[in-house]
Order: C-alpha cells, then sequence, then structure tokens
C-alpha cells in the first residue's frame, strides 16, 4: 500500500500551508486543531500560517511541535499580507478553513483574480 505523503524533495520550493480555525467542533476543538498542526509536520509542510484566534494558536503549537516553522495572524488581510512577502518562486501554498473564516479572501488576494463562485 501506497504512503501518498509528500517527501522531502517532493519541490524545488517550500510548501506552505495557510490554515484557518475549523468551526463547531465543540469540546473537540483544541485537541483537533493542534492535530492538525501535527499533521503539517507528517507531510513535510515547511511553513504553517495559522489565522485566526485560540484555536489557531493550537493548530500552531501543534505544528511547532512537530518542527514546522509557524507564524499566527488574526485575520485575512494579514495573512495575505504576510504570504506576499514571504512568497518565492516554485513555492506551493495551501489555503484551507471553514467557509465562515471566507480563506478564499487570501487566495483572491494573492492571485488578483476574483472569486466568482464558491463550489459546495
Amino acid at each position: 500500500m501506497s504512503d501518498n505523503k509528500p517527501t522531502e524533495e517532493s519541490t524545488e520550493g517550500r510548501t506552505i500551508a495557510i490554515l484557518g480555525e475549523m468551526l463547531e467542533l465543540g469540546d473537540e476543538a483544541p485537541q483537533a486543531h493542534w492535530n492538525v498542526g501535527q499533521m503539517a509536520g507528517e507531510y513535510c509542510v515547511d511553513l504553517v500560517i495559522a489565522v485566526g484566534q485560540d484555536m489557531a494558536k493550537q493548530l500552531a503549537l501543534g505544528a511547532a511541535a512537530a518542527g514546522v516553522e509557524t507564524a499566527i495572524v488574526g485575520d485575512n488581510e494579514t495573512a495575505a499580507e504576510l504570504l506576499q512577502k514571504l512568497l518565492q518562486p516554485n513555492d506551493i501554498v495551501l489555503i484551507k478553513g471553514s467557509r465562515g473564516g471566507m480563506r478564499w479572501q487570501i487566495a483572491q488576494a494573492i492571485t488578483g483574480q476574483e472569486i466568482i463562485g464558491i463550489l459546495s
């Protein structure tokens, strides 16, 4: 059975994950966010930018514990500004979060293209 996790040699650039808080997880939210941060390390992510408040901090702590460089920002605009400063040729960027966090705004700011629809 194949392990589909990327290796550090998979790309010339870095892998950057911009991860927002996951909403409506209840009492399991802190551990779930910490686990996602840990998974970033398992998947060889080079940098996690956690967007949000308390749960973003848990996400960042999990990533840091897994050896991933981390940053915490409070909102999408700040995340986009930080990403624009850090982005280098050949970097791969994943942007993920609950729909309520509107992380699509980060992609729109980085690409300069208007998001015209959201798939359900």
